[in-house]
């Protein structure tokens, strides 16, 4: 196990596979596909409902029917109900490429041509279908759907531009339609009998009566494009509704036989589903550009307009960061969109608005694409002016100019920074100084220039007079930075020059002068450089050249500290922890490394299938966010070593090993998936390793501290105020007289104010009088002897994990009724029968157990609040006999010298406290 296992993946709505609508009850929900996974949501406000588990290959179809949910991938047909698997259908020699539901069947249908249905009322009976059609060597089915009262009938479209009818229960063909002589791309049933709509690859759609085999009316698409999907409205408005491979969607009037509206951009790539809710003027429609939108009829002049959608990135992000203390992230991508995704709730992700784009692209008639930004290739943040100003600085690609953002109002600033007007160059880097004040910019000339962010204005540029005396440098600068007190300011180009620049004059370092703006401090590095990230608190600053090596430099004391290799190709990303210990990197060769900055070594590798294009990680140090090439999610990994008793580096991955890991899935119940050598080896004692997972045990206990037990605060403080617990709880009313039972049957008394039934007659020679402890133990479910068992058995092993663990287990009424069961009543009897006595060596073996706990510094303020309780009840009997009063010594002085060990450290925090809160700065 590494430091960091998968997660879950976020940022994915759909991709390029038509969703399934079905309607339960008043509610509408919609299945979507997304890669080797499906999700359902809620039409209602498109929420998210279902995720799928993870299958082995992408989903190729789909289909719903009630609760049970049909997935086509490769050659298979997984059947979930919910999202619980409930069997699989292995039939098809080629990769199935539609599904449809059909009464009580399901028919699928490949790329060779077979058509094979299946019967899913009986799913635990048979796996086999029912029926199997052929279809010959000219005939390559492309969609079917079932016309409206046509019994047992399909009518499917092929992609030589023909149909066929068949009927399904007797396996023969019915009729066949010419076509009009190109291929058949959707086919869809309409409100009136006998008329179904046929979209082409040439654009036009057909709406054909099949009984009469007779054209009505044939619609052009006016934007060039294929039609790709089909839909009719059901809510009395004659309007058909087709989408294109273009992104338009196209409003038909069907009694006009005309063109009534075009929704241009709607999409970014070609429409994939079209539907249209049952008995309401609202439009579904999903596309290959990772989005749904759901469009609503209710205008004067008939057009549709977008009512609600849900949305992710359309193309792979690059940039990535964490925000408002880890629960968003920033996510910026080639799509031109700036995105915030939440890691939380997944409905509260949006895409920063660039100002009435959509508008703006209607009035100019032009697409969105064209009056977007340009792709973000950096930028900075800074939480402590969100609600001041804009604390977002952006560069974009071949941009002479850089934006700010307003997060509080998730809106681009009214500001735009323009560096150097005077000789315009796109601006390459950017950073934000610690108190939210300064944005600077570095540019592809080597200009660098900084910008006050409330007001947008420049306040002064950095030149190398001594050399050139216009530029900071002479090449491209690929990063800057600033420390936390706005004292330095650190720049490095391209060629391999870093600099330190101080906007306050310091005698122990050369530096730049704020008013004279000259170099005083500069260092090779001795090669080109690709990447700088610097930490604000260690004042360490990390270099990616590209020779593949990574350098930490110490900002004060000017001169390299660490050097570490390992990757073998370009590396894309580098990322600091917060507490600046950690440098975490990741490479083309597909690894992401640890680096452990004080030991100056790697602690973890893992290797993905898919490169890391960027990271970052959370200010709470449990969730790494990664992107990926090709891909258009934020994939997240969990932090293990915060969550488990690992406590030592060396249980994770050397310097040479590096585990392969799948990449996160998109439901977070699956796990991690890592790959090894053993993974068809069948696990054995699987349930014993769960128990063991269930409860670590620390390898290494760290000196001079100790270990808590992670139990709830009431439990181990309960059994402290056990007395009072029970006085509070006193009934106020005496108890009720019990009701009598029948007269037929025996009755006992009982303290509880239950009947109780008297037992059967004993058997000769069997012993009548029950133990008190044992029948106390049994009205408790309890099971008998078992808390002196497991005390035995841990004494005489030396070793009281699961004895510790059982009592841990224990309610405070359970554990003190445990404790009472060895309180010794009668102590005037002579001391040698009183050791011989069970409770008298329970004592003893509990003490020894209370020293040995102590001693190891496990379990501390449980085993304290155990040990109080514990003498409380058999303090009188401990200090009447002299063998246990050596062994309460005993414990004393092992209570004395763990607690002044810790004691100690508490009085130097203490001291430190003490002396900072009273001096004045």
């Amino acid at each position: 196990m590494g430091i960091f296992e998968p997660f879950r993946a976020i940022g994915y709505i759909t991709t390029g596979v038509p969703f399934s609508v079905q309607r339960l009850g008043t509610e509408t929900f919609v299945t979507v596909s997304v890669g080797k996974a499906f999700q359902v949501y809620n039409c209602a406000k498109l929420t998210l409902v279902i995720v799928s588990p993870q299958l082995p290959h992408k989903i190729r179809a789909l289909a719903c029917y009630r609760d049970f949910t049909f997935v086509a991938y490769a050659t298979h047909i997984a059947v979930f109900k919910r999202a619980h698997q409930v069997t699989l259908w292995s039939r098809h020699s080629a990769k199935v490429n539609s599904l449809m539901v059909f009464g009580d069947y399901v028919i699928s249908v490949d790329v060779d041509g077979n058509l094979f249905i299946w019967g899913f009322k009986g799913l635990d009976e048979s796996n086999v279908p029912v029926g199997h059609i052929l279809f010959g060597d000219k005939f390559t089915p492309t969609c079917m759907m079932h016309p409206d009262t046509y019994l047992n009938k399909v009518l499917i479209g092929s992609q030589e531009g023909g149909l066929q009818l068949w009927n399904v229960s007797t396996k023969k063909m019915l009729y066949e339609f010419k076509g009009w002589g190109s291929s058949v791309t959707s086919c869809v049933s309409s409100p009136a009998l006998d008329v179904v709509a046929v979209g082409c690859v040439d654009g036009k759609i057909h709406v054909h009566n099949i009984r009469y085999d007779e054209e009505v009316v044939t619609f052009v698409h006016s934007m060039r494009g294929a039609v790709t999907s089909l839909s009719f409205s059901t809510d009395g408005q004659p309007l058909l509704a087709s989408g294109g491979s273009s992104g338009v969607i196209s409003i038909w009037n069907l009694e006009k036989r005309k063109l009534q509206s075009v929704v241009r951009e709607a999409h970014d790539s070609s429409i994939i589903s079209l539907h249209f809710l049952a008995n309401e003027p609202v439009l579904m429609s999903s596309s290959a550009d990772n989005s749904i939108k759901i469009w609503i009829f209710d205008t004067t002049d008939g057009d549709p307009r977008l009512l609600r959608f849900r949305s992710g990135h359309s193309a792979p992000p690059h940039c990535i960061r964490f925000y408002a203390n880890g629960r968003h992230i920033l996510s910026a991508g080639q799509d031109r969109a700036f995105r915030l995704f939440s890691v939380i709730q997944d409905q509260q992700s949006r895409e920063l608005s660039q100002r009435h784009v959509s508008k703006r692209a209607k009035k100019l008639r032009v697409k969105e694409e064209e009056l977007k930004l340009k792709p973000v290739i950096a930028f900075d943040c800074a939480e402590i002016r969100e609600r001041d100003w804009c604390n977002v600085v952006t560069c974009h690609m071949d941009t002479a100019q850089a934006y700010v953002w307003r997060l509080q109002n998730f809106v681009i600033g009214e500001h735009i920074l323009r560096p150097c007007p005077e000789n315009l160059t796109p601006v390459k880097a950017c950073t934000i100084s610690a108190c939210g004040n300064f944005a600077i910019l570095g540019t592809a000339g080597g200009w660098i220039e900084r910008f006050n962010l409330q007001s947008g204005i420049s306040r002064g540029s950095y030149m190398d007079v001594s050399e050139r005396g216009s530029c900071a440098h002479e090449s491209e600068v690929v990063g800057v930075a600033c420390d936390s007190t706005n004292t330095q300011m650190i720049s490095a180009e391209y060629h391999g020059d870093v600099k330190l620049l101080h906007i306050v004059a310091c005698k122990c370092l050369q530096v730049w002068d704020f008013k004279g703006r000259t170099l005083k401090s500069r260092w090779e590095v001795g090669c080109s450089l690709v990447k700088i990230v610097y930490h604000r608190l260690n004042g360490l600053l990390a270099t990616v050249a590209d020779d593949f090596v990574i350098r930490l430099f110490d900002v004060v004391a000017l001169r390299m500290v660490r050097k570490f290799e390992g990757h073998t190709d370009r590396i894309t990303d580098l990322c600091f922890s917060e507490d600046g210990k950690w440098l975490l990197s990741s490479s083309m060769d597909g690894t992401l490394r640890i680096w452990d900055v004080i030991l100056a070594r790697q602690i973890d590798a893992v290797h993905v299938d898919v490169s890391i294009t960027a990271l970052s990680l959370s200010p709470n140090m449990d969730v790494l966010a990664t992107t990926h090439v090709d891909q258009n999610g934020v994939y997240l990994w969990v932090n293990q070593s915060m969550f488990s008793g690992a406590s030592n580096i060396d249980s994770y991955a050397s310097g040479k090993e590096v585990v392969n890991v799948k990449l996160p899935s998109l439901s977070s119940a699956e796990g991690s998936n890592v790959e090894n050598e053993d993974a068809d080896k069948p696990i054995v004692n699987q349930s014993v390793s769960n128990e063991v997972s269930t409860f670590p045990a620390f390898s290494q206990q760290i000196p001079d501290l100790v270990t808590l037990s992670l139990l709830p605060k009431s439990q181990w403080q309960s059994l402290i105020n056990l007395d009072i617990i029970k006085v509070r709880n006193k009934p106020i009313e005496p108890p009720k007289k019990p009701e009598k039972a029948p007269f037929f049957l025996p009755s006992v008394p009982s303290l509880s104010g239950e009947i109780l039934f008297k037992p059967s007659e004993p058997v000769d020679g069997e012993d009548t009088k029950p133990d008190k402890a044992e029948s106390d133990k049994r009205k408790l479910g309890i099971p008998a002897n078992q808390f002196l068992e497991l005390l035995q058995s841990s004494s005489e092993m030396k070793n009281f994990s699961a004895f510790t663990e059982y009592i841990k287990g224990l309610s405070p009424s359970n554990l003190d009724m445990e404790l009472r069961m060895f309180q010794i009543i009668d102590e005037d009897e002579d001391e040698e029968e009183l050791v011989k006595r069970p409770e008298f060596i329970s004592i003893e073996l509990l003490l020894d157990y209370f020293i040995h706990e102590i001693s190891c510094r496990n379990n501390f303020e449980f085993v304290q609040a155990v040990t109080r309780l514990f003498l409380k009840i058999h303090g009188e009997t401990i200090r009447c006999n002299s063998k246990l009063q050596d062994k309460a010594r005993k414990l004393l002085d092992t209570q004395s010298a763990v607690w002044q060990r810790v004691d100690k450290l508490f009085q130097n925090a203490r001291c430190m406290v003490t002396f900072l809160s009273n001096s004045q700065f």
